[in-house]
């Protein structure tokens, strides 16, 4: 997941050096650097291919670090670091049972490392089995946290949606009194002139009609007013509103950056599109997380939705078409891949 690979910097592998300590006051010979550091070289591949997994994928490099961790022990007793963070990804990964079931796991390899292969390390177990049990509770700690750093998120969008709805409620009143009033001056203003004509009174007919241009006019500034202080929050309560729809079927909603202010002409057109995005999410995804991601580029606004569905392929029907054709209209084109699935597009500056 994105938030994951934020924080696994390259920093975090400062924890290797007692991996490669050894490299430099241990006697080996050529081969044994090589796969050394092949080992290494793919240790590292594993943990920034987990950093962009989502938590549902980190198994298969999470064994894969586990595996080299274990090949290269009986060469480098420093491979306990490597354990240590296969532990903190099993606790940031999984729910408590099945950590400590990992670490239980972990621990054993420990054991049987310890037993045929490890020579002149008596502490090797010790150490191994209290870093792993440390480190991996910290990935548990870090787990909780993202789950509760979630719900926060969850709480706040509502907070937000429910804001929009009072907000929506006020310009719609704000509305139906402007239009209210103003429609009403307007046909007593249009009778009576009609009234002096048939009298003819044209003068005071003239004055009239005059009186009800400029009631028009007015009646017309307001509502432009009104409508230009609604019209930049449509987008934002669409999104709310398909996140609430989307957490209704069951998915785990992420909005991520700030819903950007597009022209009356570029709205209509996101929402309708963010609206046939979401729609295909909810008929054909078999995923359980959806994340909608607004973001700033130099080639000018871009909008993401993606789930952590599997599909194998893709069959354009209308509504990919109708999307396009949409774009297409704003000099944009949508870009997508498959499991997990991604749709994005980006608006050009100039349009």
């Amino acid at each position: 997941m994105l938030e994951l690979e934020k924080r696994l910097s390259w920093v975090y592998l400062v924890n290797l050096v007692f991996y490669i300590a050894p490299f430099f006051y241990i006697n080996y010979n050529l081969i044994q650097y090589f796969w050394m550091t092949l080992a290494l070289a793919a240790f590292i591949g594993c943990y920034y291919w987990i950093g962009r997994s989502h938590t549902t994928e980190m198994l298969l490099p999470i064994v894969l670090m586990a595996l080299i961790a274990s090949a290269i022990t009986p060469l480098n007793y420093g491979s306990i670091s490597m354990f240590a963070y296969v532990s903190f990804f099993i606790g940031f990964a999984y729910n408590f049972r099945q950590f400590l079931a990992g670490v239980v796991v972990l621990v054993a390899v420990l054991a049987l490392l310890d037993h045929f292969f490890i020579k002149g390390a008596p502490y090797f177990l010790l150490y191994g089995s209290a870093l792993v049990c440390a480190i991996g509770v910290l990935g548990v700690l870090d787990r909780i946290r993202r789950l509760t750093m979630l719900k926060e998120q969850r709480s706040a969008e509502e907070i937000k949606q429910l804001a929009t709805m009072v907000e929506r409620e006020r310009i719609a009143r704000d509305l139906h009194d402007i239009m209210g009033h103003s429609l009403s001056g307007i046909v007593l203003k249009a009778d009576l002139a009609d009234k002096l004509v048939q009298q003819q009174q044209y003068q005071a007919a003239s004055q009239q009609l005059q009186e009800l241009a400029f009631i028009a006019r007015e009646s017309l500034s307001q509502v432009r007013q009104t409508v230009s202080g609604y019209k930049h929050k449509g987008l934002t309560g669409e999104v709310q509103s398909l996140s609430s729809k989307l957490r209704e079927a069951g998915f785990a909603v992420e909005v991520q950056g700030e819903v950007p202010v597009l022209s009356a002409r570029e709205e209509t057109a996101v929402v309708l599109i963010l609206t046939e995005l979401v729609t295909n999410v909810l008929k054909h995804s078999n995923g359980d997380e959806v994340q909608i991601r607004f973001s700033e580029t130099e080639q000018g606004n871009q909008l993401m939705v993606s789930d952590n569905g599997k599909v194998s392929e893709l069959a354009q029907g209308n509504g990919l078409t109708g999307i396009q054709e949409r774009l297409a209209a704003l000099n944009s084109t949508l870009e997508w891949q498959l499991s997990p699935s991604s749709f994005s597009f980006t608006l050009p500056k100039e349009s």
